[in-house]
């Protein structure tokens, strides 16, 4: 059985998270502890809220780094929600900028939008190759809850790399909905929030990690 840590740096729907990714089959465990996040198959980093307080929380509990070093041995990771957002190398939030985890280029920022924020079902436009969302329609919804987002996507691969798969969404402008960088993954939406649509998405995460 895959065995999952759900990161706590208290923020997140930690135990909405827990419940999803059992209800697929794994064995979860929610905890801040440094080595059984180390030593998981997956880490997952779920966040709700302001850009700024998550990322205080990541970095008390050493989070950050904690996801670095996951990486940097291809020791899959998958954000969500604010959780991605953290991902990138910063947010802008009233005028206020704080640098995130850094491990992708680009911004978190308001969506311009008539409405904020974005929240209830949405669909996706997800690369054929996606593994996420492998199975699934074009017509499939997700469920969003956010008034930021990142609005463009600034990674491109050298040569000799594959480019990260990059997943659309729409809301009064384009934002990154999901994201497939070899062992880092993250989606804007939340999976655990969408049923049948989402119970199928994880499931895809934790057969692509055994």
């Amino acid at each position: 059985m895959v065995k999952l840590v759900v990161l706590d740096y208290g923020s997140g729907n930690l135990r909405s998270a827990e419940r999803a990714l059992a209800r697929v089959g794994a064995e979860v465990t929610v905890t801040a502890d440094h080595d059984a996040a180390m030593n998981a198959d997956g880490l997952v980093v779920p966040g709700v809220g302001a850009f700024a307080a998550c990322m205080a929380g990541l970095t008390a509990v050493h989070g950050d780094r904690l996801i670095a070093r996951r990486l940097a041995g291809g020791r899959p990771v998958l954000g969500i929600c604010v959780g991605m957002q953290i991902l990138f190398e910063e947010g802008v939030e009233h005028g206020v900028r704080t640098q995130g985890c850094g491990e992708w280029p680009g911004t978190v920022e308001r969506l311009d939008a008539p409405v904020l924020p974005h929240m209830g079902w949405n669909t996706l436009n997800a690369p054929e190759e996606s593994v996420l969302f492998a199975g699934l329609s074009a017509d499939t919804r997700f469920y969003f809850v956010h008034s930021y987002g990142v609005r463009k996507w600034e990674l491109a691969a050298g040569p000799g790399f594959t480019d990260p798969l990059v997943t659309w969404s729409e809301h009064g402008v384009p934002f990154v909905a999901a994201v497939e960088n070899g062992p880092l993954m993250a989606t804007q939406f939340h999976p655990e929030k969408s049923g049948d649509a989402g119970a199928a998405l994880l499931e895809n995460w934790v057969r692509a990690i055994t």
